[in-house]
């Protein structure tokens, strides 16, 4: 069960990501940071703002993204878990953006068990693989790869 729930956790940034609900992505990491080599954010106001810098929504409120969460390794050690996985984002913007991959990564994730549910502490994004961010990212991409 506590494997099924954490998958599912991990699964729910996606969805809520690819709906543009950047206030639910935020909300899971209420009590949790991100980390990426520019740095750790930390807590709802932290990370919603981080988002609303970073994503680029279009005129239904999504950014036209699917971000694929696959082979997850999830170690559980009473009320404490982390998990290891891998990211793809696809994304396509018609007219002229059709469907491809635009970046690559693994996530190293630790969850905290709380009042019985689980929750994110911290989540490490180690982008890898960079494609076309452009329609994707409100900053230059070139960034991620420092």
């Amino acid at each position: 069960m506590d494997q099924q729930d954490i998958s599912n956790l991990l699964f729910s940034y996606a969805r809520l990501l690819d709906a543009g609900d950047l206030e639910g992505v935020a909300g899971l990491f209420r009590q949790g940071s991100i980390c990426t080599a520019q740095g750790t954010t930390e807590g709802y106001e932290a990370v919603l703002a981080i988002y609303e810098g970073a994503t680029r929504l279009y005129e239904d409120g999504t950014p036209k993204t699917r971000h694929l969460t696959t082979n997850l390794a999830i170690e559980v050690d009473g009320d404490r878990a982390t998990c290891k996985s891998y990211f793809t984002v696809m994304q396509a913007v018609a007219p002229d953006f059709p469907l491809q991959a635009i970046i690559c990564g693994h996530y190293d994730d630790s969850f905290l068990r709380e009042d019985g549910r689980w929750r994110f502490d911290t989540r490490w994004i180690h982008p890898q693989l960079l494609g076309d961010l452009s329609r994707h990212l409100l900053f230059d991409a070139a960034s991620l790869s420092g």
